[in-house]
């Protein structure tokens, strides 16, 4: 008898496949939200905000919306920022410089909501993931490394 190979996702993280499932189990396609913005505060991921006087204070995250998913993103974030070495170019000059300015839990929200608006993405428009890429300072991209 020959061998059954797995489907391609298998090979991912149980905590990847679990925050997948539940991610579709709750909003489907993505098709409800007109942006990841708007999919990102309706998990509530985006900072709640006071605004006066052309003064902008941004306050703590809103945690409306589904509580579920949303630990499942804040965990997924908070392994990626344990190895952030390992990612792509643009995802770790992006922590790093993150990181170097706020505290390591406000980074990894920070992250979270950037996962869920990636997640978003791919389920809107039905395309493969693209890592970020990292900018020159020309303002041309470099290939991922």
């Amino acid at each position: 008898m020959g061998q059954i190979k797995p489907p391609k996702w298998a090979k991912t993280s149980c905590q990847t496949q679990l925050t997948a499932t539940a991610l579709i189990a709750a909003i489907g396609n993505g098709e409800a939200f007109r942006k990841g913005r708007e999919f990102s505060a309706w998990l509530g991921l985006v900072p709640r905000q006071h605004s006066t006087g052309g003064k902008q204070k941004l306050l703590g995250i809103s945690k409306r919306g589904n509580s579920y998913l949303r630990k499942l993103f804040v965990q997924g974030a908070r392994a990626v920022l344990q190895f952030r070495d390992k990612q792509c170019s643009g995802l770790r000059y992006w922590l790093a410089e993150l990181s170097s300015r706020s505290h390591y839990n406000v980074v990894g929200v920070a992250l979270a909501n950037k996962l869920a608006r990636m997640a978003w993405a791919v389920l809107a428009r039905g395309e493969a993931y693209r890592p970020p890429l990292l900018a020159d300072m020309n303002g041309l991209q470099m290939a991922p490394g």
